[in-house]
């Protein structure tokens, strides 16, 4: 089946409102433009508040259920449009206790579920294990009108073990909500390493796991709410089909709707002449679940 993908690369102000109302042109123009799974960056409807810690920000957070505020929205235009709508927030599960979180809307404007965030970064400038609680929700791969989608966020690119769990749920594409960029006091020396890392392992993963993986990241310069240094969200978005080939790549600097054509019947193919599934050994692989081998 083919199944076109539409990426949403925005930059976002200091007021959700206005983030959020941007967002849902974009989801709609991306529908006028014939795509069928719509992509949100990760924690869309702010700034990437995790430059710092600060208590204030847990009020950025919100309960997420089908008869929350922000879901109803989603679900009406996914509704509306005939889209699945993948999209990043900052839920709010109980007094205390916040996750970041993916959800999922059908075409039918059925909300099929929640994926939140399995790793968690504490680096300078994202500082996410101060607001984010690990998910506990496990891997999640979601059957949608048009597509398997399976949904990791950010920091999971980085682990094979979650891109493998979730392909082997039946995933013909994982979609990753990003928020990454580079720190002024880094890029000249390092930057053009951090990108082609981020870059590198992701279509690994479309090669190890025979599926489609699409990137979408936020862009422009982000101040850090403390008045120091800040991030330059490298942009960038793109989807690689099984062979590690990107498709289709947005700017490092302008906010896009990318949309790409995706065929999900290769699949079947792809993953027979490659059968990376057929030869896993299984039996030899108990030492993954420890945390190292050379104690």
């Amino acid at each position: 089946m083919k199944v076109n993908i539409g990426l949403i690369q925005m930059s976002c102000t200091d007021d959700i409102n206005e983030n959020f109302e941007k967002a849902i042109c974009y989801i709609k123009e991306a529908a006028k433009s014939g795509a069928n799974l719509v992509v949100t960056q990760e924690l869309f409807k702010s700034k990437y508040f995790c430059q710092v810690e600060d208590w204030d920000f847990f009020k950025l957070a919100e309960e997420i259920n089908s008869q929350s505020d922000t879901i109803k929205r989603l679900s009406q235009v996914a509704k509306d449009n005939d889209i699945v709508i993948v999209a990043s927030l900052f839920e709010k599960r109980d007094k205390g206790l916040y996750h970041n979180t993916a959800v999922v809307i059908d075409a039918d404007g059925s909300f099929l579920g929640k994926y939140r965030k399995m790793h968690i970064p504490d680096d300078p400038h994202f500082y996410e294990k101060f607001y984010f609680t690990p998910g506990d929700l496990g891997y999640k791969v979601f059957q949608t009108k048009y597509c398997n989608v399976g949904t990791l966020i950010c920091w999971d690119q980085w682990f094979p073990e979650a891109a493998r769990l979730t392909a082997m749920q039946g995933a013909d594409i994982i979609v990753y909500p990003t928020a990454i960029g580079w720190l002024p006091e880094e890029k000249e020396e390092y930057g053009e390493s951090q990108y082609n890392a981020w870059e590198t392992v992701q279509k690994g993963h479309a090669v190890a796991n025979g599926c489609y993986v699409a990137a979408v990241n936020r862009v422009g310069f982000e101040q850090s709410p403390d008045g120091n240094s800040g991030i330059e969200f490298w942009g960038q978005s793109f989807i690689a089909n099984p062979y590690g080939q990107i498709i289709k790549k947005a700017s490092t600097d302008k906010e896009e709707i990318l949309i790409c054509e995706i065929d999900t019947d290769i699949l079947d193919e792809h993953r027979t002449v490659w059968p990376f599934f057929r030869d896993r050994r299984i039996d030899s692989y108990q030492d993954i679940t420890k945390r190292w081998l050379r104690d």
